[in-house]
């Protein structure tokens, strides 16, 4: 039985939706003509944002794969870049230059993009946000996505032509959200997205997928009598123009660490009905509070400086 979020949960979700808000940016454009960053003039300084410093990686580190941490406090070795054209993919915002992950995650995505046409009618995916180069924090966008095992998928079908550049950077994907956040937009919302969704979270190696509550309304709605896999598709505010997959740590990677399971059930009673309400769609405007000074360096696990450093 799901019980109503008591303080100390509500506190904890709000916790997470934060953490995980930013990817609503997801959709900003990029650029035709990316510029490198300005070199740090002391990156040794121990109060350089580790940001600053994983953003300015441009290739992965040359070490054996591993994911190091926590999803919103690691890095990732040997990671891998997806290939931003496949028969039934295509990476989206290049000049990001986030379409690194660890070879398993690169080896999932090509798999459930090749299934997608045949098992779920989806003609291919188009993949924005996975890692940096050497993962770590982001210097916008996003808390997680640190290990090289999260992807965000857009919820556009693949087009049957392959998109220019300008169009990877500068189109955006589509909002099936209704204005009101409460439902999803019946004129875009397609049976394919619910198929697409319950194909991927049914692959064992994923942990969790992260959609707008809104989404996981209509799946509760349309899934029928086989919910199972409805236990790892959470709600969480800013995913209603892309999904998120997150997988488990892969095996003998030791110093990688999984959250805990989700909870039991398919999370379509009460747990879903929290975020609907009037607190959270509409909350009180809070004065603000002391802005957290940015993660460090010390902050990561130790092994992230090597991993940094690394040719």
């Amino acid at each position: 039985m799901l019980l109503r979020p008591t303080p100390i949960r509500r506190a904890a979700l709000l916790t997470a939706l934060l953490a995980l808000a930013a990817p609503a940016f997801a959709q900003d454009r990029g650029t035709l003509t990316p510029k490198p960053l300005p070199p740090l003039a002391n990156p040794d300084d121990p109060s350089t944002p580790a940001k600053a410093l994983f953003g300015r990686a441009t290739t992965p580190a040359a070490l054996p794969p591993q994911s190091i941490g926590g999803y919103a406090r690691g890095c990732v070795a040997g990671a891998e870049a997806l290939p931003i054209d496949g028969a039934t993919w295509q990476v989206m915002r290049l000049s990001r230059n986030r379409n690194w992950g660890h070879p398993r995650l690169v080896a999932f995505l090509e798999k459930v993009a090749a299934e997608a046409p045949r098992k779920a009618g989806w003609p291919g995916l188009l993949v924005g946000d996975m890692s940096q180069p050497r993962g770590g924090p982001m210097l916008t966008g996003h808390a997680s996505h640190q290990l090289g095992l999260d992807a965000d998928i857009w919820l556009t079908p693949m087009p049957d032509r392959r998109l220019t550049r300008a169009e990877r950077e500068e189109m955006s994907a589509t909002n099936v959200v209704r204005p009101d956040r409460r439902d999803i937009d019946p004129e875009v919302w397609l049976p394919e997205h619910l198929r697409l969704i319950k194909m991927v979270s049914r692959e064992p190696e994923v942990a969790r997928i992260f959609v707008n509550p809104a989404i996981k309304k209509a799946l509760c709605r349309e899934a029928g009598s086989d919910r199972g896999w409805l236990t790892k598709v959470r709600p969480i505010y800013g995913h209603n123009y892309h999904f998120h997959i997150r997988l488990e740590c892969p095996a003998g990677d030791s110093a990688c660490h999984d959250q805990d399971p989700p909870p039991s059930g398919d999370g379509c009673g009460s747990e879903l009905d929290y975020w609907f309400s009037d607190a959270v769609l509409n909350p009180k405007p809070r004065p603000p509070g002391k802005p957290r000074p940015p993660m460090t360096l010390a902050g990561l696990p130790d092994a992230c400086r090597t991993v940094l450093k690394a040719r």
